[in-house]
């Protein structure tokens, strides 16, 4: 049976995200996987309030670009492990996500980091 790792995020604009992660058979630590979680989260968000207006793609771009930085840098970077990154990545995005009932309505502008 698969582990999951329930996670709450909120956006600078005070959205709230319920996610159920569903964790990766080798997966050691959750607390450390949600510790780094928030990481790179409040990093972004940081970085994001230095910088100004970050456009979405901007910011996925970068993400996405530092997952194949941190796949490279694993010893034995071969096609077994770009296998299991797409795999991860797949799974985070079909997780379950319920957004909070007081959220702002998803038509409305607003910041989504």
């Amino acid at each position: 049976m698969a582990r999951h790792m329930p996670y709450r995020a909120t956006t600078s604009s005070g959205n709230q995200f319920e996610f159920d992660f569903e964790l990766h058979p080798e997966t050691v630590q959750p607390v450390h996987v949600s510790n780094l979680l928030t990481a790179v989260l409040e990093a972004l968000d940081r970085e994001i309030s230095i910088l100004g207006r970050v456009g979405n793609g901007d910011v996925l771009q970068a993400l996405a670009m530092a997952l194949a930085v941190r796949t490279r840098m694993l010893a034995g970077g071969n096609e077994d492990v770009d296998a299991m990154v797409r795999e991860l990545l797949a799974t985070a995005l079909r997780s379950s996500t319920v957004a909070d009932g007081s959220n702002v309505d998803p038509g409305s502008p607003r910041d989504v980091h």
